[in-house]
């Protein structure tokens, strides 16, 4: 339908949607079309204008990424007991 059109999702939709995973408020970033949920590190796409809000299709942002290598580098420096 409006494939590769980035079309502004209504305020009021985005008041009520939240993460499904953290129930945690959702960022619209308007270039990606997709929500984002901060405390989750994941980004759901919007695909003709419905927001997916499946995890397993949602994708892993930049900054969860960085933080779960640190986690690793960090707790690999720790005995396992």
């Amino acid at each position: 339908m409006y494939k590769g059109v980035n079309i502004m999702l209504s305020q009021e939709l985005l008041d009520i949607l939240v993460c499904p995973l953290t129930k945690q408020p959702l960022f619209y970033d308007r270039d990606a079309n997709e929500l984002v949920s901060k405390a989750a590190g994941l980004a759901f796409p919007i695909r003709d204008n419905i927001p997916i809000m499946l995890v397993e299709e949602a994708r892993t942002t930049e900054a969860s990424e960085t933080t779960e290598s640190s986690d690793e580098t960090s707790s690999s420096s720790f005995p396992s007991f």
